[in-house]
């Protein structure tokens, strides 16, 4: 029975959502391990006990779950996969320029940098960069030219 009922597979890195058969089923002492059918045979081997009582395992990227389960989680789903390709589509843009724009602002040489962090980095430097403070109009463009190149991935993804 459990071959012929549809399960949803999900790759949230991928964006990819479809509905899928079990293809083989293995019995052993521990259990029943399962691949799902093509086209995603090369989904398993896992458990096939686990999935039918908690309604959801993880392989790799995938997860396999029910319907009903799916239509508990896909929106923090959804929302999880958003932010996991939106990171990475920042880590893809990372390059030797924003190198130099984060030495301009004083911001860590490696790691993710959020918003808020840019912005604070910026206000605390542009305090004594402005003309109107004393400081001198080729530091506060650099500053802000800083601040607007790492800025612009967010800008993008939003």
């Amino acid at each position: 029975m459990t071959d012929k009922v549809e399960w949803v597979v999900w790759n949230g890195s991928m964006g990819i959502l479809d509905t899928v058969t079990i293809g083989r089923i293995e019995e052993s002492v521990t259990g029943r391990r399962a691949y799902l059918a093509a086209p995603y045979g090369v989904v398993g081997p896992f458990s096939l006990d686990a999935l039918e009582t908690q309604g959801r395992v993880s392989f790799g990227e995938c997860l396999v779950m029910s319907r009903r389960r799916w239509r508990e989680d896909q929106v923090e789903l959804r929302l999880e996969a958003r932010e996991k390709r939106r990171a990475f589509m920042f880590r893809l843009n990372f390059n030797d320029d924003d190198q130099v724009h984060r030495e301009v602002l004083n911001l860590p040489a490696e790691g993710e940098l959020k918003p808020a962090e840019i912005n604070a980095a910026f206000r605390k430097l542009a305090k004594t960069a402005h003309p109107d403070a004393g400081g001198s109009s080729e530091h506060y463009r650099r500053i802000t030219e800083a601040r607007d190149a790492l800025m612009q991935p967010f800008a993008r993804a939003a």
